[in-house]
């Protein structure tokens, strides 16, 4: 068989049909061979080229979404926003429907170890110095008072990561409403206050997408 000249755009294919699919089906639901029947003529051997596992093809989409609409750089240049509302503004764009949907199918696959790793090793080299960045403009420009900055930063990373999780803390959507309650009293007593009643408000929203047997 021929080789590949071209394995990005076979990459490329391979997420576009499965985001595709996670979407409409749901994470669980579709199996590699759905994939593979909407890839036009690629064979499973292709996928599995690429890709040893469907685990590895969402992390990949969540890699690409990260870098793609990175939320954090689409804040950095805003001048009519402030350090603190910089960061209100993250947490409004990780809530929109492509981003939360794709997250909230993501969800189950933290339960695998090693996933779970990887997220948290991606989250404290490419999450928690942004939060921080942020935080330190809020300060600067006085929107922020903490003497906290790292600490609060690695909150946030871990919060989104872990506790929120209802794949690894089982909770009902009022559960996780409650945590958010518990979250906004905390990061008001840090002096960084990035989580009020519009926050919860989008949680709520958020998951109520979420697939029932992660609640």
């Amino acid at each position: 068989m021929a080789r590949n000249k071209y394995p990005e755009e076979t990459v490329e294919k391979i997420l576009t049909a499965a985001g595709r699919l996670f979407l409409e089906k749901g994470y669980e639901q579709t199996t590699i061979q759905d994939i593979v029947d909407n890839l036009g003529g690629l064979t499973k051997g292709a996928v599995y080229h690429h890709f040893k596992s469907k685990v590895e093809i969402m992390d990949a989409l969540c890699d690409r979404m990260f870098y793609e609409s990175n939320p954090f750089e689409r804040v950095r240049e805003r001048k009519d926003l402030n350090g603190l509302e910089k960061m209100k503004e993250v947490v409004r764009l990780t809530q929109e429907p492509e981003w939360a949907s794709l997250g909230s199918q993501s969800m189950g696959i933290l339960k695998d170890p090693h996933m779970l790793a990887k997220s948290l090793e991606d989250s404290r080299q490419l999450v928690v110095p942004r939060w921080l960045e942020l935080i330190e403009e809020g300060m600067a420009d006085g929107s922020i008072r903490t003497e906290y900055p790292q600490e609060a930063a690695e909150l946030l990373s871990l919060l989104d990561t872990l506790w929120m999780n209802p794949a690894i803390f089982p909770a009902t959507r009022e559960g996780v409403l409650h945590k958010f309650r518990c979250a906004m009293e905390i990061f008001e007593h840090l002096g960084v206050p990035v989580i009020d009643e519009e926050m919860i408000a989008l949680a709520d929203k958020f998951f109520q997408m979420m697939p029932p047997e992660l609640m």
